[in-house]
């Protein structure tokens, strides 16, 4: 492998179709491409301020680096991605990739990221300004993830979650098989058509969740107090300590609370109709 050190680039494309290149506490300045069409390059301490540096390559790993926000979209069309320890600072990051590992990353203006990806491992990662994350993204696994930002994970598949903060309105819309545990899900109309979403020891806040849903599963989740107006034309079946504060016409299954301060079943109620509700106290 071919090391580079110390040194910068700027321009159209310094290091197209390099293959085995590694490159140490280097920066790359505005231009665009600066490493298109390659093939197993490591980045350490570097610093990327150019668009579109790591398109059509095959296997990378970056290590101690920061993307700054003329970086932007800097990683498509790629596969085999290892980021840790790194600071992106630019939106539109992670399109159509496949094999992506990021651990210890903060994103902190994370817009329109992770869109159309495929076999996703995240650990210890936050991201902030995060709108329209996840979008058509599918095997995704994530621990110790915090999260601030709308319409995240819509029509994603096959997705495990467990230790996040997520705090994003229509999240989890139209998704299938997402599993998420021990976490907090905090935003108004969560999970809304998704199919086969089951949430163990979480706690879910904001208005009107987890409505039309098919196969919905709750395991020992909590509800806060804004959190009402649940399972409108859902299919579930729901285990939850503690209070709901209002429940509207469930399709069928089981709901079963502490505490139900409403329960409103009206003529408006979706065939079969025969959700069994059960307060325990």
């Amino acid at each position: 492998m071919k090391t580079i050190q110390n040194e910068e680039f700027g321009g159209e494309r310094p290091l197209f179709g390099s293959r085995g290149l590694r490159l140490e506490n280097c920066v790359i300045h505005a231009g665009e491409s600066a490493l298109k069409n390659c093939a197993d390059v490591e980045a350490s301490a570097c610093r990327f301020e150019g668009k579109y540096p790591f398109w059509h390559v095959d296997g990378f790993r970056i290590k101690d680096c920061v993307f700054t926000e003329g970086a932007r979209a800097a990683l498509w069309y790629s596969r085999g991605c290892v980021m840790e320890d790194t600071l992106v600072e630019a939106p539109k990051m992670f399109r159509e990739l496949k094999g992506i590992r990021l651990r210890r990353v903060r994103i902190p203006d994370a817009q329109e990221t992770l869109w159309h990806c495929d076999d996703v491992d995240i650990d210890d990662v936050e991201v902030d300004r995060a709108d329209y994350l996840f979008m058509h993204t599918d095997n995704i696994r994530i621990r110790n993830w915090r999260q601030q930002g709308n319409y995240s994970f819509q029509y994603c598949r096959n997705v495990t979650i467990d230790n996040a903060d997520i705090r994003s309105k229509d999240a989890f819309w139209n998704t299938k098989g997402v599993t998420v545990r021990n976490s907090r899900l905090d935003g108004e109309y969560l999970g809304w058509y998704s199919e086969d979403l089951h949430l163990i020891n979480c706690h879910i806040s904001g208005t009107q969740p987890l409505c039309y849903c098919k196969g919905l599963v709750l395991e020992n989740c909590t509800f806060g107090d804004d959190a009402d107006l649940a399972f409108e034309e859902s299919d579930v079946r729901a285990s939850v300590s503690g209070r709901i504060t209002s429940v509207k016409n469930p399709t069928t299954g089981r709901i079963e609370a502490d505490e139900i301060g409403e329960i409103i079943i009206d003529e408006y109620r979706k065939a079969p109709a025969d959700c069994e509700i059960i307060v325990r106290s």
